[in-house]
């Protein structure tokens, strides 16, 4: 199958990108900065420099494709807000499938968006969903949460190097899921009839709050860590003050997420039905312990070869 990755160069994109190479299909990637991609075409991905804000370079993109996974989303630098970036991308790549006669299309979206319509991201999701619903195409919507490897640089580099560590003051528990995973759940949905026109939570095997991760952290890396809480009202302040400034609105949309993650209200979900219609093992799903203690086993490894190479000065330069 010919399959088109948009958002290939992301964090889950490419996972996606190789799960599908590994898979058997033929893949192509539309990719804005194709020097920055060169991974992905190592891997066997066939590269197309391509824009969702510019149709031309999206009927290029679809030239022979059976199906598109869908993980684009606006990244935290771009200028624009995510209602052009995101919105307006996405409206142009649909008109572009159906011109085309693209069929099945997967897209990746959020848990409880329907929830959260006044976060920008969030209402984005939930509208592309809807209009899919009332589409004629042959959809799978998978509706993730947070992705384990968002927390190595929040919290367990932060928990090692004895830095701050922000949590919020109302904990949410969330589901993280591995992006290997999710990329599992993205790839065999090209296979397999009973997922088209239905939407399914991916979500990890159990609900984390920030607290829980902090004290797993600690005792994986034998680190204290120095903890600093930060109430909804303070966020909500700096989201108010960055929207004044046209350069910070996507800052501030980014940061009305935050109502999401520290709302209280546990992002979570049943997943049995899940692994029964993907035909996926839920034994196989990576567990949050199995991924940050794998993280501080390769990491303090890597950190005692270094120390047994420096004189006795530079080992207490070191940051750890």
């Amino acid at each position: 199958m010919q399959v088109l990755v948009v958002g290939g160069t992301g964090t889950l994109g490419r996972q996606i990108a190789r799960r599908a190479i590994d898979a058997g299909h033929q893949v192509r990637c539309m990719v804005r900065k194709p020097r920055k991609a060169a991974f992905l075409q190592e891997w066997g991905c066939e590269l197309t420099c391509g824009d969702l804000l510019d149709p031309e370079t999206i009927d290029y993109a679809l030239d022979g494709i059976d199906a598109v996974i869908d993980a684009a989303t606006s990244r935290p630098d771009d200028s624009e807000s995510v209602y052009t970036t995101d919105w307006d991308g996405k409206l142009n790549l649909l008109r572009a499938c159906e011109t085309a006669g693209v069929k099945r299309y997967v897209f990746l979206s959020l848990l409880a968006a329907e929830k959260h319509l006044n976060v920008p991201l969030m209402d984005i999701k939930f509208c592309t969903e809807r209009l899919l619903a009332d589409s004629s195409f042959d959809y799978t919507i998978l509706q993730g949460v947070a992705f384990m490897q968002g927390l190595i640089g929040q919290i367990a580099i932060p928990v090692l190097e004895n830095q701050t560590v922000w949590v919020s003051e109302t904990p949410t528990a969330v589901a993280y899921m591995n992006t290997q995973d999710v990329a599992r759940f993205a790839v065999a949905a090209l296979e397999r009839p009973e997922t088209i026109r239905r939407s399914f939570p991916v979500v990890g095997p159990k609900a984390w709050t920030s607290e829980e991760i902090v004290q797993f952290c600690e005792k994986s890396s034998s680190k204290t860590a120095k903890v600093i809480r930060v109430s909804p009202f303070l966020i909500g302040l700096s989201q108010r003050v960055v929207s004044f400034f046209e350069q910070s609105v996507n800052m501030a949309e980014r940061l009305a997420f935050a109502e999401v993650t520290g709302g209280g209200i546990a992002l979570d979900a049943p997943m049995d039905d899940t692994y029964s219609c993907f035909g996926l093992d839920p034994s196989e799903t990576t567990p949050l312990e199995s991924y940050i203690s794998e993280y501080y086993d390769t990491i303090l490894k890597r950190l005692r070869e270094m120390e047994a190479d420096l004189d006795e000065e530079s080992r207490k330069k070191l940051p750890f």
